[in-house]
């Protein structure tokens, strides 16, 4: 149960530290998508 609750905490903190990261891909695969679907519609 430790060692799981310390893997929990150890991607918590990895979290904490790479959500910038994340957010950033997560806009520019919204904008690529986005860019696509206005692309086929148009």
């Amino acid at each position: 149960m430790q060692h799981i609750a310390s893997g929990y905490r150890g991607l918590h903190l990895l979290f904490n530290l790479n959500w910038d990261r994340l957010l950033y891909l997560v806009t520019i695969l919204v904008a690529l998508w986005a860019g696509a679907f206005l692309g086929s519609v148009l």
